[in-house]
């Protein structure tokens, strides 16, 4: 070795290289693609200017998966596609197949396993969603759960291409959304609507008051004192309910059964065919928490899709077809009742969002 060189250096740090996990046919076509072709539901064939085919077989599974899940899928890949497999961003698993030979039976066993083929093209594909209450500190609502109760009646959209356009579902637990609850056709967003709860003596042992002010990003937590003991106090007002003030002390309790719930919102994508990328906006301001099956919540967003599906144009996404016969038809529609919280009153919302006097009211 040269004074000038240096040795490699070996790490773990950050993931491995995307190649190391390419399937061979990939790596020989990397950049080459010709076309794609859509075989059935959930079943796609990408072709190469080399004339070689691959086959992607994508089926939905929960986000949260066990061992044993895990297992069965490394097993179907070992048996079916060589051992290659990719989780997509909305938690779909594809297999990746050099013979259109397994499709049938890949597809087979994975039914028989509970994982439905599909999710392709002009459906609903798996549902995105936050951790909700099996995991996150700050949700006021569950994720998994109302997913699960939410799919059991939109299956049959996931399993057949029957939409006028592709439709993506997304769930975040609270108003951090960690979710891609801005940008989808249709979302789900859990929303508290009351200020912490402050339990006085657990904070005086256990929290930092000067950082517990300083966590709050719009100014809404102030010294104060109770009792005469040092504590603080919340301005409502200023209140945003993102729970950074639970992170660092868990006696701002955010949590509240009776006040925390839901809201729907629709007419986001981020696709730039046809129209601009668009945020969502709101449908419906509250629905109460009512689990195991969360009834409003699922009725309300098969609804939604039911009337997108009887009422849009081919290609045509839920937002642009809500922007073409107008949002007050969209509300006649779907029957959801307009309200005062529908109503942008956004101080500087004007600086961020297209403003008119003109409102389409029919097509």
């Amino acid at each position: 070795m040269t004074p000038t060189q240096t040795p490699r250096r070996i790490t773990d740090i950050g993931p491995p290289h995307y190649e190391k996990f390419l399937h061979p046919l990939i790596k020989r076509n990397y950049g080459q693609w010709r076309c794609h072709q859509t075989l059935a539901p959930g079943v796609l064939c990408h072709v190469a200017e080399s004339g070689e085919r691959i086959y992607t077989v994508r089926a939905g599974s929960p986000r949260l998966l066990s061992v044993a899940t895990i297992r069965l899928f490394a097993s179907l890949a070992d048996k079916y596609s060589g051992g290659f497999l990719r989780f997509t961003s909305r938690n779909n698993i594809e297999f990746l197949l050099d013979s259109p030979a397994n499709i049938e039976p890949l597809k087979r066993e994975l039914t028989q396993a509970g994982f439905p083929v599909g999710g392709t093209n002009n459906s609903i594909s798996n549902v995105v969603h936050t951790q909700g209450w099996i995991h996150c500190h700050s949700a006021a609502t569950d994720a998994s759960g109302i997913v699960k109760a939410l799919m059991d009646q939109l299956h049959p959209h996931f399993v057949r291409q029957d939409l006028p356009a592709k439709v993506r579902v997304a769930l975040a637990c609270c108003v951090n959304m960690c979710g891609a609850v801005h940008c989808s056709d249709i979302a789900i967003l859990g929303i508290h609507r009351k200020p912490p709860q402050i339990k006085h003596e657990a904070l005086r042992k256990g929290c930092e008051i000067p950082t517990l002010i300083a966590s709050c990003p719009t100014g809404a937590i102030r010294p104060a004192v109770v009792d005469g003991k040092r504590s603080v106090d919340v301005v409502e007002e200023q209140c945003m309910y993102c729970s950074n003030c639970y992170t660092v002390c868990a006696a701002m309790q955010m949590n509240d059964p009776e006040n925390d719930g839901l809201s729907i919102w629709v007419g986001g994508k981020v696709s730039n065919a046809r129209s601009e990328p668009k945020f969502s906006k709101l449908a419906i301001p509250f629905l109460p928490n009512h689990p195991p099956r969360w009834p409003e919540v699922v009725d309300a967003v098969v609804n939604i899709v039911n009337v997108y599906a009887r009422h849009a144009r081919r290609f045509e996404r839920l937002g642009e077809w809500a922007d073409r016969v107008g949002w007050p038809r969209f509300f006649e529609l779907t029957g959801i009742p307009f309200t005062r919280y529908h109503i942008d009153d956004f101080r500087y919302a004007g600086l961020s969002f297209a403003r008119s006097t003109h409102l389409r009211l029919r097509p």
